[in-house]
């Protein structure tokens, strides 16, 4: 692994702690007041999406990126799509969201596990990162075998699931941290 990949990944520690951060928040919402949560839990992915999305096109213009573009540009595409239906129609979206945020887990679970596979050399506990990726794919393989499944039920799964991604998310930021 060269030093300019570290240091780029270890200056970039406070962006995994936000995405944490703000999933916990979010989590927390959600098991808190589940059936108000439907319409807002269709927007709130939208937005996450849409930025990781913006984000991800953005890095494909870094040379300094080591991981594959055509993953990039897939989990790009993906985050953008689902982002701009989920904030446009919220309410149309909200029976079609299980279909859509589960294609939109499974390639952000598959895209953090090659993350991690790239910097498992330079930081302990990569694991934490295959992880959240494991979990990301579960859930959204979940959802797509179940999507008749009472939306009450999926925001409650949801909310739990953003918990523990935020905290896996916020763990793995100090661990990146360290490598400064």
């Amino acid at each position: 692994m060269n030093s300019s990949f570290l240091s780029h990944v270890a200056r970039s520690w406070w962006v995994l702690a936000l995405y944490g951060a703000v999933a916990i928040l979010f989590g927390i919402y959600l098991l808190a007041w589940p059936g108000a949560s439907v319409v807002a839990l269709t927007w709130a992915y939208g937005v996450v999406a849409l930025a990781e999305g913006v984000l991800s096109l953005a890095a494909l213009f870094d040379k300094s990126v080591q991981i594959s573009r055509a993953w990039l540009v897939l989990y790009a595409l993906a985050s953008i799509l689902f982002g701009v239906l989920a904030i446009a129609q919220p309410l149309q979206m909200a029976g079609v969201m299980l279909l859509l945020l589960a294609a939109w887990l499974i390639v952000g679970g598959v895209f953090r596990i090659v993350f991690a596979i790239r910097v498992r050399k330079a930081i302990s506990n990569e694991w934490l990162l295959i992880l959240s990726g494991v979990l990301a794919i579960l859930l959204g393989v979940l959802f797509a075998m179940y999507p008749a499944a009472g939306l009450l039920t999926v925001v409650l799964w949801i909310g739990a699931g953003a918990l523990i991604y935020g905290v896996l998310q916020v763990v793995a930021a100090f661990r990146l941290r360290s490598l400064r």
